[in-house]
């Protein structure tokens, strides 16, 4: 991920913002991750360890905001208001869909909801990597890790519900 040196810092602020509070939602929900529930889950032997979490979120989240500001900012450059909105509103129904897998795997306990949940985060994230790099070209390519990373974690949930679909959770 590189910052460009045109991303404008009243762009840059909000989208961090916006993506801080979305980590910090999901990490309060996350916290459940060391609960005795989680514990007694079955897991399939790809599970990545927990101390891989901490690394790759952190990443993707500054990859987003950097990547949506330079973006919004490319499309007010070139006047383009209305592609401009509709990324916007993309970026905030994707940071919707990522607060809430946590919420819903986590805090409810919901395995099938949270492995469609997961689902529409990576179909989001794809359009959302989709949009940008529509207007930015290569400088917006880092952004593909994300949705990549949202498919292991659907592929990852999707599973974690069918190893424990018969237990009574």
């Amino acid at each position: 991920m590189s910052v460009r040196s045109d991303v404008r810092i009243r762009t840059l602020i909000p989208s961090g913002l916006a993506v801080t509070a979305t980590a910090v939602i999901g990490g309060l929900a996350s916290r459940s991750a060391q609960s005795a529930w989680y514990a007694t889950l079955r897991k399939p032997p790809y599970q990545p360890p927990r101390q891989a979490f901490p690394i790759v979120w952190p990443a993707l989240y500054a990859d987003i905001a950097v990547v949506s500001a330079s973006t919004l900012d490319e499309l007010d450059r070139r006047g383009q208001s209305e592609q401009r909105r509709r990324y916007l509103a993309a970026l905030a129904a994707n940071l919707v869909l990522n607060g809430s897998w946590s919420w819903l795997f986590f805090n409810q306990h919901r395995l099938a909801t949270s492995a469609v949940a997961a689902g529409a985060l990576t179909l989001s994230s794809a359009d959302l990597t989709r949009r940008a790099i529509s207007v930015q070209g290569g400088q917006a390519a880092p952004l593909a890790l994300y949705p990549l990373w949202c498919a292991f974690a659907t592929a990852l949930s999707t599973h974690i519900w069918f190893l424990n679909a018969r237990r009574r959770l």
